[in-house]
Parts: structure tokens; sequence; C-alpha cells
């Protein structure tokens, strides 16, 4: 059954979002329908804005949670009435996906980063009739309703404050599942995150559960850098202070991980240099800085470019749940709710950087 909905369209990278009547397809056999009760703003839905323009005339969002209104005729996994949180697609069958490394996907790209269905189409429609590009990770959720694979969904409780999990389907899996996942750190490792946003604040946290004995947290804003050690970070430095490195490392031969989450060359560089032999690196940001440099300086070292946390969404997010509820990982500390209607304050606020992880809020939690 075809669905008319609403949803935040963005039609040029220079244009704001505008809130349009749509028109969405029947459902495919493993398609589910979701009516969205929260959304995160990602800075990566900014990038339809600069490097991919080519998701426009568009619905962005990928990071939605909601219930469950239909379901395709070979859907199990989930069925109308289930709480969900949405997440990135995968295709199940090839080896990544075997292994459960779902981010690594042979299709990851296709599946994620088009706007389109595998088939290279759309499901949504405005009304005119012209195709919008409605599958931005899979799923397109800054809508009232959202088209997805049954892959996306994750069951949850239905009695949890659903619009508040919402950010679980990408940046804070992204930030605590390449702690926990993608890094493995051990009780009394030390690591050092470059950014405290969503991504590294839900890192910090993340360190602090896995017993890090030293968490530094590194960025421009001394506010961040408050709330940062209110989290778990042992110490704060802020980003431009003179003789960075040295203060990072506080006079050892280098920290155990390293965390960039800004994707800025010059503190990806740093993030090289902050780590002892036998160290790793962890960059994730979508960003289109470069780095170039001798391979001397990764003697000893691992440099690894994580996606979505290196996590099974299907096992993470249940478990940062779990922690969640069990008051270990306070997640929710990060999150201000805008109304859908004021998604462009979102942005804007986003983008300055004045809150640090905006939900939009559809619908009762």
């Amino acid at each position: 059954m075809k669905t008319l909905t609403t949803a935040a369209v963005l039609r040029s990278p220079e244009a704001g979002f505008a809130l349009e009547q749509i028109q969405l397809a029947d459902l495919g056999p493993t398609e589910v329908l979701v009516r969205i009760a929260g959304v995160g703003f990602c800075h990566t839905d900014m990038m339809a804005r600069s490097a991919m323009s080519w998701l426009l005339p568009g619905i962005l969002g990928h990071e939605g949670s909601g219930i469950v209104q239909e379901v395709g005729a070979g859907v199990d996994s989930v069925k109308p009435g289930d709480a969900v949180v949405l997440s990135f697609a995968s295709c199940g069958a090839c080896g990544q996906c075997e292994r459960g490394r779902p981010s690594y996907c042979a299709q990851f790209f296709e599946l994620n980063l088009t706007g389109r269905a595998p088939d290279g189409g759309t499901s949504a429609s405005d009304r005119q009739g012209h195709e919008l590009l409605n599958r931005w990770f899979g799923q397109s959720s800054f809508a009232e309703h959202s088209i997805v694979d049954q892959r996306n969904v994750v069951a949850v409780a239905a009695d949890l404050p659903l619009h508040l999990l919402a950010p679980l389907g990408c940046g804070i899996q992204t930030g605590a599942g390449t702690v926990l996942r993608a890094l493995k750190l051990q009780p009394g490792q030390s690591i050092v995150v470059f950014g405290a946003g969503a991504v590294g604040l839900a890192a910090v946290m993340a360190a602090k559960m896995a017993g890090a004995k030293d968490i530094v947290a590194v960025d421009l804003h001394k506010s961040r850098l408050t709330i940062a050690k209110e989290l778990g970070a042992t110490r704060t430095i802020v980003g431009t202070d003179a003789d960075l490195v040295a203060k990072i490392t506080d006079g050892g031969i280098g920290l155990d991980f390293a965390f960039d989450t800004t994707g800025v060359t010059s503190v990806m560089e740093q993030a090289i240099a902050a780590v002892g032999p036998g160290g790793e690196i962890a960059l994730v940001a979508a960003s289109e800085a470069a780095l170039s440099f001798h391979p001397t300086l990764l003697t000893g070292k691992r440099l690894s470019y994580v996606m979505v946390g290196d996590a099974d969404p299907q096992e993470f997010i249940p478990y940062l749940i779990g922690q969640w509820v069990a008051g270990e990982f306070p997640f929710d500390r990060l999150i201000t709710t805008y109304a859908f209607e004021d998604i462009s304050k979102a942005e804007a606020d986003s983008h300055s950087g004045s809150v640090i992880k905006p939900v939009l809020v559809l619908g009762q939690g």
C-alpha cells in the first residue's frame, strides 16, 4: 500500500530543508515501513551540501528510530507494532557480512551512499511525481515514515524512550564501537580522543566502560572538555595548546590508541604521533582532507579507517542500550531535542557546535 507522508526534502546544496508531502511506494518483499519517532542530525548528513550533492533532490537522515507500521511478505525479523532503531544497510551475503562485519559489506557504498535502492531506483516521489532519493544509509529518516530493509532494523524494548535511542544507529555506535570492537581497548590501556563531539564523547564513555587507565580528550571548546571530564576523561587538553603531542604523551613514549573524529589533516598527523610502538590509530570522519607522510612514521604502529565502529548493529545496539539502562553509558546527556519543523535550526546548531547531538522528535518516543 502506498503511503502519503511528510519529509524534510533538500533540493540543492544551497537550499534549506523544506517540509513537503511525499508518496512512498509499495513495500518490496524484505522491506519495512517505519513511523519515525526520532532522528539524529549527524555531520555526515551535511555531505549532501558538498562532496555528495548527487543525493539531491532527496531525503537525508540516517539515525532514525520508530514503530514498524507494515512489513513486506518476506520479512520475518519484525512485525507491525515493534519498536526499532534504524542503522546502516548491508547485503547479508558477502564475506564480511557473513563474518559479522557488515560495516565492511561489499555493497556498502551502493546500499548506503547513493540514496538509491539496490536496483538503482527510489521509492519516494514528490507531489509532482518526480523521484526523490530516499535510501540514504538505507533509510532517509528525515521523514514521518521511512522504508528500510529488514537488515536495517534493530528491535528494541517497547517501553524505552524511542527518540533518545535514534543516535545509536550511527554516531554513538561509531564512537563506542571503534573503541570496543575495532581497537578492542583493554583494562589498563590508554587512549587519546581528538574531537569531543557525539562520536568522540561516545568513545570516551566506552573507554571508561572498558577500564582504560588514561583517557585524554582533545577539543577546541572548553565546554566540550568539561563534559568529557564528567563522562570519563582522565585528562583534557585544548587543541590549540603548544606542544600538544608532548602534553598528550606526558613524558612517555606514546599512548596505546589514538582516535580522530575531526578529519582535519593536522589533527590526524598528531594522532599518529601520539601513539607509541605497537599503538593503533583509528580515523572515522567523513572528510575530504587527505594525509601525506613518510611510511616510517608508522613504524610499529597500525592505522585504519573504521566504518560505523566496526560494529554489527544487531548485536551492538542492544549491548549499548543495556549499558545505558545500567547507568554505565549515559549517551542521553549528549542529546538536545528539536521539533521536526525546526530541522534547519538543528542543522545550524550542529554546524556551529552549540549542541552536541541534535535529535528531531516526530512523535511521542
